[in-house]
């Protein structure tokens, strides 16, 4: 027998590798001779550039760039199969980069993330992945654009420092100076949310508040949102303001899929695609998935809801195992045949997600199913 074990991580709990290790040691336990295949999957948030770089056989890349407030820290990107960079604008721009009183989109930047993409550029890169999730940022991409050669002026000409404050002063964009290696590359960008640039449902009014923006604040930056997608409408000759996904990450999604061409698309897609998933469920006889909470939004572009639909297309049976299952909850809708609690303790959600506890809670669940299988033969 063969069984893919594609587990997520347990947030705060395990990772994505351990809970995958703890699966197959509940297996083994049961009959040592089935062949296991483990591929820890994320979907394209926090984690993601650790699985593709590891099941793609690739390198970390550490360097210095600026966070948010433009200040020197050193962080990483991955370069995977010697040709695609994989970036995740957290580690250069993120909120959790940000005490709670530095929080304002105001004043925060994705420079940082423009200087990666000119590192991996500098080392002959030119394929790239790119997860906009977790941003402290507002400044769609401004600052991106600016560490990539593009220069913002305002109506007296005075260049711009690239800030969410100073979206609704651009009156010119130069981009005499943007890095002309990006017209070879090509960028796939791991969006999971459908908002417009600005708006009602745009990236000021919807995620401004949780990055310390006052209503007013979020007022501004709705206004410069909107003034940046019209001065880069007359520049660039086409709108992209209400595409789904251009208001991810401040604004980010606008910038890349308009000035470097890139494609969004949800991020579970993206990571199952070069995992190539869908050739290892073609070839077991069951799938093992699971994630920290199994709940509603596990059908939201999760990993649950991606591998689920690779199962159903191919017929195989797919199980998935929660720290925290919602309750009456199915998803055979998603190709998800049976869901199972691991907590059966009853402990305390604390205790249940300590490391060393999690991991026997997951591996003791996981032999417990197995040894009702008639298809397993099980130890004495």
């Amino acid at each position: 027998m063969k069984i893919l074990v594609a587990m997520d991580s347990f947030k705060g709990s395990l990772s994505a590798v351990e809970a995958c290790e703890a699966v197959e040691k509940g297996i083994k336990a049961v009959d040592e001779n089935i062949e296991v295949i483990k591929k820890p999957i994320a979907d394209g948030g926090e984690g993601t550039v650790e699985i593709l770089i590891n099941a793609l056989d690739g390198q970390k890349i550490f360097l210095k760039v600026n966070d948010p407030l433009m200040r020197k820290i050193e962080t990483y990107y991955g370069i995977a199969n010697n040709q695609t960079a994989v970036i995740e604008m957290a580690l250069a721009s993120g909120l959790t980069l940000l005490k709670a009183d530095e929080r304002n989109p105001l004043f925060t930047t994705t420079y940082g993330v423009g200087e990666i993409i000119k590192n991996a550029l500098d080392r002959g890169i030119r394929d790239f992945i790119i997860t906009i999730g977790g941003s402290a940022t507002n400044d769609a991409g401004m600052g991106m654009l600016s560490a990539l050669g593009v220069n913002f002026f305002d109506n007296k000409g005075k260049k711009l420092e690239p800030i969410g404050e100073n979206l609704i002063n651009i009156n010119t964009i130069d981009l005499n100076g943007f890095d002309k290696r990006l017209t070879e590359a090509n960028f796939m960008v791991a969006c999971d949310v459908n908002n417009p640039l600005y708006g009602k449902n745009g990236a000021a009014y919807i995620y401004g508040p949780q990055k310390g923006a006052t209503k007013g604040i979020v007022e501004h930056l709705d206004e410069g949102l909107k003034n940046f997608s019209l001065v880069t409408a007359n520049l660039l000759s086409y709108d992209n303001s209400q595409m789904p996904g251009t208001g991810a990450a401040g604004g980010l999604g606008f910038a890349l899929l308009s000035y470097l061409s890139a494609t969004l698309k949800p991020g579970i897609e993206i990571v199952l695609d070069y995992l190539k998933i869908d050739e290892l469920i073609n070839n077991v006889d069951l799938i093992i998935t699971g994630e920290g909470k199994i709940d509603s939004q596990s059908k939201m572009g999760k990993v649950l809801s991606g591998i689920g639909i690779y199962s159903l297309k191919y017929n195989k049976k797919a199980i998935a195992f929660g720290g925290i299952v919602e309750n009456k909850l199915s998803l055979k809708e998603y190709g998800i045949s049976t869901i199972i609690q691991i907590n059966r303790r009853n402990l305390s959600l604390t205790d249940a997600m300590k490391k060393d506890n999690a991991k026997l809670l997951l591996s003791n669940s996981v032999k417990n199913y197995f040894k009702s299988k008639k298809c397993l033969t099980v130890k004495n």
